[in-house]
């Protein structure tokens, strides 16, 4: 909630979309399969998929992208809901199974997608 009050602020004339999962940002470079879903560093250390101790769920523990489109039907920004695929780039070097799992499969590949789909739509 605190998130969606603040990119309000940035767009206050549209509403989020969530992306659909052959949305073509997901397989522009790699064909990105199973839950998307990268827990950041410290939660996959406790054994979650996502950080818990920033609040309440509301019974959503999935993963979702949800984007602002501009009149074209543009992404003008993307939000990773209950993901942290940074972490998958920032702290790779700590574990070699958070690595293999995390970074490799899903933060390194998406993150290539994110970026080429930015700079050819």
């Amino acid at each position: 909630r605190r998130v969606y009050a603040e990119w309000k602020q940035v767009f206050p004339d549209r509403e989020p979309v969530e992306l659909p999962r052959d949305h073509p940002i997901f397989s522009i470079v790699y064909d990105v399969q199973g839950k998307l879903q990268v827990p950041s560093h410290d939660a996959w250390r406790r054994g979650y998929l996502f950080e818990y101790w920033h609040g309440e769920t509301e019974g959503d523990e999935d993963p979702h992208f949800w984007a602002f489109l501009d009149d074209a039907g543009r992404i003008c920004a993307l939000l990773c809901h209950n993901n942290d695929i940074g972490d998958g780039w920032e702290r790779e070097g700590l574990h070699a199974e958070y690595f293999e799992r995390y970074s490799e499969k899903l933060s390194y590949p998406l993150g290539i997608n994110f970026l080429v789909y930015a700079m050819t739509h």
